[in-house]
């Protein structure tokens, strides 16, 4: 998009930062981190110029093909039972499509599974609903858990853990566990961390300079670094962000020692208490997954999460506005395949590196 005005700016990070399905990609600064898509803002103002619905647009060209993909992050932030500002926050959406050529506009909103008039709505205006167990099936998490902090004081919310989680966090008070919070020169020991973590647990970790941009576009007012030290060795660490009424836990890792000193769960209970000294409504632990088998895999995250007790919530699921059918047929088969081939280069690639 061309670069938005000084007033806008400020016009929209406001709207963000004050609407309840504001949300931190949808700001100006997770646009600018993610450079290789093109932004556009959309927005709905009412009779007096204010703005009541928008979203941030990015497009991203297809390989191979003249196409250009367009994705929406937790978009569309406006009521979500307010079926005309949807259709014409759709029918702008048209228009920057048709400048691009995108064959989609792809959105996860933050609305939960249990809105059925929100699930009416979009279907009425042609939208398809993806649906499924797998948590990373689309491109945001569709599992969460999140903690209501509202009216909320420390030692109830504390009273309310499940009785390990609560052992967990005082026992690495205990045994001398120590939580920095850190700088942006710090993010190089998180991003060690979250390498040693992606290894382990086979998920793709960016570059040192994704992490710092990350900081520098959406910090430091509203990010957090914190890492968890023993003594002078850093076993753990975790980003946070702050966004309107919400603060959720971005990424997070340890060390492959040390595990027993229970590190993330006071890096937990510190963002928890971040959240709640500066007013937020939600704590969001973000993903876990939608099949609780025992054989999952994740299902150790599940029960980790689920311990601070907070809502096991199931977002709508990926929505699709396919602009072009026959595009959206051939683009959608190779995305997956792109997508599963890259993680296995990546655990692959890190395997060998880790082992010379």
């Amino acid at each position: 998009m061309d670069k938005p005005t000084r007033n806008f700016a400020a016009k929209y990070h406001e709207f963000l930062q004050a609407h309840p399905k504001g949300h931190f990609m949808q700001s100006l600064g997770w646009a600018k981190l993610k450079s290789e898509w093109k932004n556009e803002i959309i927005c709905v103002d009412d009779e007096n110029g204010n703005i009541k619905g928008s979203m941030s647009l990015l497009i991203r060209k297809l390989p191979f093909l003249p196409y250009t993909i367009m994705y929406s992050p937790r978009g569309p932030v406006c009521d979500p039972h307010d079926a005309q500002v949807i259709k014409e926050l759709l029918d702008k959406a048209k228009k920057v499509a048709k400048k691009y050529k995108s064959y989609v506009l792809k959105m996860d909103p933050d609305i939960e599974i249990e809105d059925k008039e929100f699930e009416e709505i979009v279907k009425k205006l042609g939208m398809r609903i993806f649906q499924g167990l797998g948590n990373y099936d689309g491109i945001q998490p569709r599992f969460v858990f999140r903690l209501d902090l509202r009216n909320k004081t420390e030692e109830e919310l504390m009273k309310n853990f499940h009785h390990k989680t609560r052992y967990n966090i005082r026992l690495a008070q205990r045994r001398g566990v120590r939580i920095k919070i850190g700088t942006r020169d710090d993010i190089a020991i998180f991003h060690k961390l979250i390498v040693e973590t992606g290894i382990r647990d086979g998920f793709i970790v960016r570059q040192q300079e994704y992490y710092e941009q990350v900081y520098d576009y959406l910090g430091p007012e509203h990010v957090r670094v914190y890492l968890a030290y023993y003594e002078d060795t850093p076993i753990a660490g975790s980003i946070a962000i702050l966004w309107g009424n919400k603060c959720w836990y971005l990424y997070g890792a340890s060390s492959n020692q040390l595990r027993n000193l229970m590190p993330n769960y006071l890096l937990q209970w510190e963002m928890i208490k971040w959240a709640l000294e500066s007013g937020c409504d939600i704590y969001d632990f973000r993903g876990v997954p939608g099949d609780l088998s025992e054989d999952n895999p994740m299902v150790g995250l599940y029960r980790f999460k689920k311990g601070f007790k907070g809502k096991y919530t199931e977002f709508v699921g990926m929505l699709d506005y396919v602009f072009n059918p026959f595009v959206y047929f051939l683009a959608e088969n190779g995305i997956t395949l792109f997508r599963r081939s890259r993680r296995i280069l990546f655990i692959l690639k890190n395997r060998i590196t880790g082992a010379k």
